[in-house]
């Protein structure tokens, strides 16, 4: 027998999973805001060089701002003003019309730049006021992100280990309290610890095995028919926090603030302190009392008293039998994931798929649209709703497979779609940008219950640190690849665009999972058929 034939008996979906749904929702509100905070906080806003010290009070006294610019700073091709660059001395002669040119080469700016503040208060970059060219200055806040991204993959790994160890919920309280100590000091530090302290940070926060853990233990306590319906409720649940950042955003626009109105929440993710650990993982790890414990809570709450009262031996008697099976082998490690033949594909296969995720390629260059970033990033987070409930119908329609591979297809599709279309097309671009973000977060949705379901018991929660660990890198390279429309302004779409694509075609390689049980070993994997 089975793991899911003993959960049939205690009910697969009753009360006893409600509860621990409910807990395991309340801290997906909070990671978006820090998974998507670099929108934010590394925002570069319109700047131009500071040209007070050409200010001469008889020649500007009785010119306006704009004329002070015109006559100060050299226009670019679009006939914008240059950002980077102005000319030593004051060039009257462009007052006199746009056709009028100089032959004053312009030089980088000599006294910092003057940023626009009607977006933002503050942010990284107006206040750390970098003394480089633009290209030194993207790199520069662009970093911040791939900084924090390269937290969450080291973090993947590290507490995927520890938390097989020491256990589920210890490390989960300890993850919290590092990530509020690390993300109050990120809020104070020098511009010379920010980068340090991001990183810190989310190798706690970064327990988005954190995350992938409240995934798995949720579809760990369900039957084969819910298991579905679990996944995309608590995905809905990063959706209204996505949403939240943008107000949230936009009501605390000083950088250092809205790093601790995100952060503080943390205090209240102690509430995962009552989620019951994963029986499956218990048996899986030898730990027959406590997953015994469980079960028996969870007949009870669900009331089937009977099966707790009459069944008792045989609960004990089938926990020792799994344990005999799945423990021949009694210290997995991520050499397992690779040592067999049909592990070793899966492991590939799926780390493909992670490693060429364009969520965060899409999520983290919301501007560019003609639309407030704000607004943007709230209708990005919106459109999610319609995605998860998509997702929520065609995985039981089509299967996990087939709703992988078309929703990173279409994802590809659409981002291809705006590479050839105009930006004066602005309104047209936008709503095939929302699209694709939509479509890229059905994906994101689908991978993370997809990647659950192939993973046997026994390395579920290495092959989920792997997997995010894949993820992860791609993501961290993501904001160091944006950066490339310097070379050419079309480069980073092109490349996001055709990871999509490929990994939509490696996905179409994975083995189905709909209606299918968890397996629990790796020889469950293995056997043919």
């Amino acid at each position: 027998m089975k793991f899911d034939s003993l959960l049939d008996e205690v009910n697969g979906l009753g009360k006893f999973q409600i509860l621990i749904v409910i807990l395991l929702v309340v801290p997906r509100f909070i990671l978006p805001c820090h998974f998507l905070l670099n929108n934010f906080i590394a925002a570069m806003p319109s700047h131009h060089c500071n040209i007070t010290a050409l200010v001469d009070g008889d020649i500007f006294e009785n010119l306006t701002q704009e004329q002070r610019l015109t006559v100060s700073i050299p226009a670019q091709e679009d006939g914008t003003l240059s950002s980077c660059e102005m000319f030593p001395q004051p060039q009257l002669h462009l007052l006199y019309g746009p056709s009028n040119t100089t032959d004053t080469p312009a030089v980088e700016c000599q006294n910092g730049w003057v940023y626009d503040t009607s977006t933002f208060t503050s942010t990284i970059a107006t206040e750390v006021n970098l003394d480089t060219i633009k290209m030194s200055q993207n790199l520069n806040i662009s970093a911040t992100a791939t900084v924090f991204f390269c937290g969450v993959m080291l973090g993947a790994v590290i507490f995927g280990t520890l938390c097989d160890r020491f256990g589920r919920k210890s490390m989960l309280l300890l993850s919290y309290v590092c990530a509020m100590g690390f993300g109050l000091t990120s809020a104070f530090s020098s511009s010379y610890t920010i980068a340090f302290c991001r990183l810190m940070n989310f190798i706690d926060e970064v327990h988005n095995i954190k995350y992938h853990q409240l995934v798995s233990t949720g579809i760990e306590w369900v039957d084969v028919q819910h298991r579905t319906l679990i996944g995309v409720i608590g995905s809905m649940a990063w959706t209204v926090g996505n949403m939240l950042l943008a107000g949230l955003a936009y009501a605390v626009n000083d950088w250092r603030s809205l790093l601790i109105t995100v952060t503080a929440p943390l205090g209240f993710a102690i509430i995962t302190w009552w989620i019951p650990e994963s029986a499956r993982w218990l048996i899986a790890n030898g730990k027959v009392e406590k997953a015994h414990f469980y079960l028996q809570k969870c007949a009870k709450c669900n009331r089937k008293q009977e099966f707790s009262s009459k069944i008792k031996p045989e609960v004990k008697f089938l926990c020792s039998h799994i344990v005999m099976v799945e423990k021949q082998n009694k210290s997995y490690t991520y050499v397992d994931l690779v040592r067999t033949p049909k592990m070793r594909k899966l492991a590939i296969l799926s780390g493909m798929v992670w490693l060429a995720s364009t969520y965060y390629g899409i999520s983290l260059n919301i501007s560019g649209f003609g639309l407030n970033i704000y607004l943007t990033h709230f209708i990005y987070a919106a459109i999610e709703f319609p995605a998860k409930l998509m997702v929520y119908f065609f995985l039981d329609k089509i299967g996990r497979r087939h709703c992988q591979a078309g929703t990173l297809l279409l994802t590809g599709t659409c981002i291809a779609i705006n590479i050839f279309l105009s930006k004066d097309m602005w309104l047209f671009r936008t709503i095939v940008a929302i699209v694709g973000k939509g479509l890229s977060e059905a994906s994101f949705t689908t991978v993370f219950l997809y990647t659950t379901e192939l993973y046997p018991t026994v390395v579920r929660q290495n092959g989920m640190g792997y997997n995010s660990f894949m993820g992860r890198l791609g993501a961290s390279i993501t904001p160091l690849v944006l950066l490339l429309e310097d070379v050419w302004k079309l480069l980073p779409q092109v490349i996001i665009c055709a990871l999509a694509m490929l990994s939509g075609l490696v996905a179409l390689l994975l083995p189905e999972t709909h209606n299918i049980r968890l397996p629990e070993t790796i020889e469950d994997i293995e056997k043919p058929g």
